[in-house]
C-alpha cells in the first residue's frame, strides 16, 4: 500500500514563511509528477504547484514568486517553500503523487491526508 505523509503545516503571522514536506512510502515503482492542492473553507480545491519527474515546475499564478515547489526523488518527497505568506494562502494543503506501484501497471494518483496551514493577519 501506497501512503503520502505531509509535515510543516501550522500557525504563522503574515509575510512569515513555513516549508511543507510530503513523503511517500510503500510498494512504489516510479512516481511521475507530485503537486500540492489547498482548500479554504467555502472553497474548491486548487492546484497550487506542480512539480514533473523531470523537474519542470508550474504554479498558480496567486503564489507565483512567493512559493517554490520541489522534489527529492531519491526520497520520493516533494516539498513546498512559502514565503510572504498572506491570510488568504490559509487552508489545508495536500499532497498529490501520480505513481506505479510494483504490483500493477496502472498508473494511480494518491492523496494525503491534508496539513493545516493558517496565516494570522
Amino acid at each position: 500500500q501506497v501512503q503520502l505523509v505531509e509535515s510543516g503545516g501550522g500557525l504563522v503571522q503574515a509575510g512569515g514563511s513555513l516549508r511543507l514536506s510530503c513523503a511517500a512510502s510503500g510498494s512504489i515503482f516510479s512516481i511521475y509528477d507530485m503537486g500540492w492542492y489547498r482548500q479554504a473553507p467555502g472553497k474548491q480545491r486548487e492546484l497550487v504547484a506542480g512539480v514533473s519527474r523531470g523537474g519542470s515546475t508550474n504554479y498558480v499564478e496567486s503564489v507565483k514568486g512567493r512559493f517554490t515547489i520541489s522534489r527529492d526523488n531519491a526520497k520520493n518527497t516533494v516539498y513546498l517553500q512559502m514565503n510572504s505568506l498572506k491570510p488568504e494562502d490559509t487552508a489545508v494543503y495536500y499532497c498529490n503523487a501520480d505513481l506505479v506501484t510494483t504490483t500493477s501497471y496502472r498508473s494511480l494518483e494518491v492523496w494525503g491526508q491534508g496539513t493545516l496551514v493558517t496565516v494570522s493577519s
